[in-house]
């Protein structure tokens, strides 16, 4: 019966899938009548994440209204619908049009790099349409690997629809556990690699290791991307990416630092959020807003963790912290 169930799951996946492709023949004229439909559903409707959105924005923006916080997470929530439509539409889009929707700002610094045989690292965040960078395999010198991180999908199928979009104009898709081993294969073949790196992501308890000043928050960062970056040599760049009009975006390549390898630990990571918030209070509604950044708290990590010899240990387990807390509020009192 399970394997029947399987059999039957792979055939309605690859049936969606095939629904997708034929959707995603569409002139993006009706992909953005779709997204606006989509808009409808899930703000006003599903009410997708919306306590989340709603907090994130209003903690973020203390200084603004009532009305300007409405006007982010309303801006947010059709860009969202539009970034779901996009992404469907790289199944078919053409290499032209694609190259005209997605352009690249600063790639002479990239190719000067590449052609010493430098590689780069690339920062982003889940900004804009994060999935057409994968397209940069468009912009860039020939000789260089464009590549990126990603953590593979549990189920296969989407996995690999997921893999065959990002893959599809000549970028190669990196196994987030298999990066240092990828990257120094490809430095002993003798070729330089273009890395973007999506780094505003929440990490995990024993991964926290740095905390900076964020959109008004005490934020634990995620600082693997750059240890990779300085043990590997590759040179920093962040990528400012805006949108142009809807359907266009632009990603400006900023070089911050040509050899990290000597300066002091977390600065570049700090550097890139530093830039990641003026990106954002450029033009707040094109962030990823739906995802809880913030649920991780410096006070708990303090009470349950402690650092030794740069790694992070536990001493109090989840659940007997959640008593701790409901104690502590039993007595009126925080913990």
């Amino acid at each position: 019966m399970k394997r029947i169930l399987n059999v039957l799951l792979i055939v309605l996946t690859r049936m969606a899938f095939a629904m997708l492709w034929l959707f995603s023949l569409l002139p993006m004229w009706v992909h953005y009548i779709i997204s606006d439909g989509i808009y409808l559903l899930l703000r006003h409707v599903i009410k997708y994440r919306l306590r989340v959105v709603r907090q994130n924005i209003v903690s973020a923006f203390p200084e603004k209204t009532e009305q300007e916080q409405r006007e982010i997470e309303s801006q947010f929530y059709h860009w969202f619908c539009d970034y779901l439509v996009e992404t469907f539409k790289l199944l078919t889009i053409s290499r032209k049009d694609m190259k005209r929707r997605m352009t690249f700002k600063g790639v002479e610094q990239i190719n000067r790099l590449v052609a010493e045989g430098r590689s780069c690292g690339v920062m982003l965040g889940h900004y804009c349409n994060w999935e057409w960078i994968s397209t940069l395999p468009l912009a860039v010198s020939g000789d260089a690997v464009c590549a990126e991180l990603y953590h593979p999908i549990e189920n296969k199928e989407v996995n690999n629809l997921f893999l065959f979009l990002r893959q599809r104009f000549g970028s190669v898709c990196i196994p987030m556990e298999e990066t240092l081993r990828h990257i120094v294969k490809y430095q002993r073949d003798g070729k330089p690699m273009v890395i973007g790196y999506i780094a505003d992501q929440k990490p995990n308890w024993r991964n926290i290791h740095l905390w900076v000043d964020f959109l008004n928050h005490d934020t634990p960062v995620f600082t693997g991307s750059e240890r990779i970056i300085k043990r590997t040599g590759q040179a920093f760049f962040y990528g400012d990416v805006r949108r142009v009009k809807r359907g266009y975006y632009e990603c400006e390549f900023k070089l911050i630092e040509e050899h990290p390898e000597g300066m002091p630990n977390y600065q570049l990571t700090e550097r890139y959020m530093q830039e990641l918030e003026a990106t954002i209070r450029r033009d707040p509604g094109l962030w990823l807003w739906s995802h809880d950044r913030w649920s991780r708290t410096h006070k708990e990590f303090n009470i349950r963790f402690y650092e030794k010899d740069g790694k992070i240990f536990e001493r109090v387990i989840e659940t007997e912290y959640a008593r701790m807390v409901a104690e502590a509020k039993a007595r009126g009192e925080e913990l």
